[in-house]
């Protein structure tokens, strides 16, 4: 068995719950006897879509900011490709910003 890797990814506020609730019906968020374990804290996100994109949220050439939450959790490294599909689909963004770190403990 593989170890843990570390998924990290922002999100706007109100669409945190249905993406977490996705991520865990994937497996992640398990740590030993718990489930659905994940740390999430709130900042406020910035991007400008550029010729091409076809945003959720704001428009063409426009810098925009988005009240996001920062969410980590774990998962084992052996259905990394399941989680961050499961992120892709039900996250509402067109590029969602995430990255995996393998935890090395």
């Amino acid at each position: 068995m593989g170890g843990l890797d570390v998924l990290v990814f922002y999100v706007p506020v109100a669409d945190t719950d249905a993406v977490l609730a996705a991520l865990f019906e994937a497996g992640a968020g398990r740590v030993g006897d718990y489930d659905s374990c994940a740390f999430v804290a709130p900042g406020r996100g910035q991007f400008r879509p550029l010729a091409g994109a076809d945003p959720t949220i704001g428009h063409l050439d426009q810098l925009t900011h988005v009240d996001e939450n920062r969410v980590e959790l774990t998962f084992p490294r052996e259905i990394r490709a399941h989680v961050v599909a499961a992120l892709r689909e039900a996250h509402p963004y067109e590029e969602p910003a995430f990255h995996v770190l393998e935890n090395q403990a």
